[in-house]
């Protein structure tokens, strides 16, 4: 079974999946040694591996994160460069939100022929930035503007937009290291809107706010500055995660 239909399959039995997202860059021996000891009592869902500028190989460290844990591991690219064969499945983001023709096709066709002779999993993903309240990398470095906090009704156009187009996910992201989470009204509503599984990241430090997040109709909530910042965050999520 496929990494998107085991999230289909969670998802239709009313289950929420967690990830973990893990920076290459910030993936030391010790950060993925914590990282393992962590997850043989409570392992992530999905591991997310990827950043907006990476220039660590992310090939090894794919490689390193399959060699503690049999968790499946995702790529989350930030371009066309971060393809590692060595994965499960590979999000295709396409930054819907934005107007940045690299970002909403142009990576992908410099690096389609390469990704096809994997053999990954490919799971076409609508990227939706937000408004986090401060500038993030992906926004930098993509040059998109992120949808206002406020303007929940361009959030929903945008979904319902990126799932009509056959996009078999979407990404509501207020960027890593967000001083702010997307605002649970709008996933509330884009929830509402569309059919397909919709992951939230960004900003997410405290229980209360994952928590919310689910209730709000986030199929998947990806975890990463917390992580990096107390792996054993995970613990103290696990009970209401397995429940």
């Amino acid at each position: 079974m496929g990494i998107y239909d085991i999230i289909l399959k969670r998802r239709a039995e009313g289950k929420k999946l967690l990830a973990v997202l893990v920076d290459p860059d910030k993936a030391s021996d010790e950060h993925i040694a914590s990282l393992a000891d962590i997850f043989r009592s409570t392992p992530p869902d999905i591991i997310l591996v990827g950043g907006s500028l990476v220039a660590a190989d992310t090939e090894a460290v794919v490689r390193k994160l399959k060699s503690i844990t049999d968790v499946p591991v995702v790529l989350f690219p930030g371009n066309g460069s971060q393809v590692a064969p060595s994965a499960d499945a590979m999000l295709l983001l396409s930054l819907i939100s934005g107007r940045n023709a690299d970002y909403l096709v142009g990576q992908h066709v410099n690096s389609a022929l390469q990704i096809r002779q994997t053999g990954l999993e490919t799971i076409p993903t609508g990227y939706i930035l937000i408004d986090g309240g401060s500038v993030t990398s992906v926004q930098y470095i993509s040059g998109t503007m992120p949808i206002p906090r406020t303007k929940t009704d361009i959030a929903v156009a945008t979904a319902v937009a990126g799932e009509m187009l056959g996009l078999k996910m979407l990404y509501l992201e207020a960027g890593s290291g967000a001083s702010q989470h997307v605002p649970e009204e709008m996933v509330r509503a884009v929830r509402k809107h569309v059919n397909i599984p919709v992951i939230v990241g960004g900003g997410l430090r405290d229980i209360d706010s994952v928590k919310n997040m689910f209730k709000a109709g986030a199929d998947v909530i990806v975890l990463g500055t917390i992580i990096e910042k107390d792996p054993y965050f995970l613990q103290k999520l696990f009970g209401f995660i397995a429940n």
